[in-house]
């Protein structure tokens, strides 16, 4: 396997650059912990490892150190395609340097070769209640391949700690060739009276999806690749990806992994921002019939948030800029379907939310995040189950958090196991701080 070869050619210098770190510069203290930071979900704390993604507050998120603008100008595109091979970003992320055409081919054949499903995991999907929601059965559908895997085999077999990596890429390779297909299979369980559309072998993993989903529309597909790359990885931090990441640590596999990512990414507090800025947005649709003035927009906004409401879609908590990746969507439907009511709406709030939230005087960075406008391209291509969209935010998200489990096998990152104090401790230590 070409990708394995090239992975496996890297990792001496990344190792050794791992063990040069520790040995040398490993009591450099790189932060510290407020009794606030311990309380409040561990926001800023300096404690996590990875070259996958990075968010920088004034530029955005890069990806193996690119841009967003950059990361789309560069990666190798389908015949007639707008936007990239997904492939292309996945050896992105693991190799750390952009494919050629041939070495994207590689990563989609790859895929294509590994993406059937199992029958058991249909007969998994199909037992389940009627009024079961889409995230479980993703959920329970990927713990099902752990059955399969081939990192599980191995270390019950005995292998060296060196070459844990291997096997992990193997099931990595296995898991997101297979997520297009489980998705598109939970969507046509779910609303389309199970008439599930076959694999379009012809076609990307990308364009597969949308096929898959039934919307096979130059447009769609494109989105659909636009959207995976997207919502792929965002550090280390982020719920879905440090739920994975905890898992993987006790060299559970990544199955087990990453189910425990996506019960973490079904969260309302992670995964449910799209779908909910979406409703704001259709909530405004509906009180004004159309798209309303700016003037009505304006008052709306702030009755909504004098009402002890949020706005949801706006404000970051790392950002202090637009969010790039809302930026790519917006100038996706600027594009292609700037006529469409909810849209013109997304358009309007764009400009006069800001300025509405920065009257308020609380958000510190009021401009759009991801969530403001993807749910709207969705709704506009015919995905309107609000239900559905965390399952395929969970398909992008597939793509970062395996290549980041994949590196932390190959670099020897071990259990993670963080430190607990207990209230009177903390007391104690804030007393001392005082001087009291």
């Amino acid at each position: 396997m070409p990708i394995k070869k090239k992975l496996a050619a890297v990792l001496p210098e990344w190792r050794e650059r791992v063990a040069k770190l520790l040995k040398e510069s490993g009591d450099v203290v790189i932060g510290e912990v407020t009794i606030s930071q311990a309380f409040h979900g561990m926001r800023d704390v300096k404690a996590l490892v990875t070259d996958i993604s990075y968010v920088d507050p004034n530029e955005g998120i890069r990806f193996r150190g690119y841009t967003i603008p950059e990361v789309l100008a560069n990666l190798p595109k389908p015949a007639g395609a707008e936007m990239p091979y997904v492939g292309g970003l996945y050896y992105l992320f693991l190799i750390g340097e952009f494919p050629t055409e041939a070495d994207v081919i590689e990563v989609e054949n790859e895929w294509k070769r590994r993406g059937e499903i199992p029958e058991f995991v249909i007969d998994v999907l199909q037992a389940m209640p009627p009024d079961a929601h889409p995230m479980m059965l993703f959920s329970s559908a990927i713990l099902a391949l752990q059955t399969g895997s081939v990192f599980a085999r191995r270390y019950q077999e005995g292998m060296t700690k060196d070459e844990y990596w291997e096997p992990m890429l193997e099931d990595s390779l296995n898991l997101t060739a297979k997520l297009p297909a489980i998705a598109a299979y939970i969507y046509s369980l779910k609303y389309r009276g199970g008439k599930f559309v076959p694999a379009c072998d012809e076609l990307d993993w990308g364009g597969n999806f949308a096929c898959m989903l039934g919307l096979s529309s130059q447009e769609y597909m494109d989105l659909t690749r636009l959207h995976a790359i997207l919502h792929s990885d965002h550090e280390s931090g982020n719920a879905s990806a440090h739920a994975t990441h905890l898992a993987a640590s006790t060299l559970s596999d990544i199955y087990y992994a990453y189910s425990a990512g996506l019960n973490s990414l079904a969260g309302p507090l992670h995964g449910l921002a799209n779908q909910e800025a979406l409703g704001w947005l259709l909530d405004v649709h509906q009180k004004f019939g159309g798209v309303p003035s700016e003037d009505k927009l304006y008052h709306y906004a702030w009755d909504k948030l004098k009402a002890g409401q949020v706005i949801p879609g706006y404000g970051h908590a790392v950002l202090r800029i637009p969010d790039p990746r809302f930026t790519a969507q917006y100038e996706y439907a600027l594009k292609h379907m700037p006529d469409d009511e909810i849209f013109q709406i997304a358009r309007l709030v764009r400009k006069v939310v800001p300025e509405v939230l920065i009257e308020q005087g609380k958000a510190k960075n009021p401009a759009p995040n991801v969530d403001a406008i993807s749910g709207t391209l969705q709704y506009h291509y015919g995905i309107r189950e609000f239900d559905f969209y965390t399952v395929l935010f969970g398909v992008g998200r597939a793509l970062g958090v395996t290549a980041n489990a994949v590196w932390a096998r190959a670099l020897g990152q071990p259990l993670e196991r963080p430190k607990s104090l207990t209230i009177p401790m903390l007391e104690e230590i804030a007393r001392k701080a005082k001087g009291s």
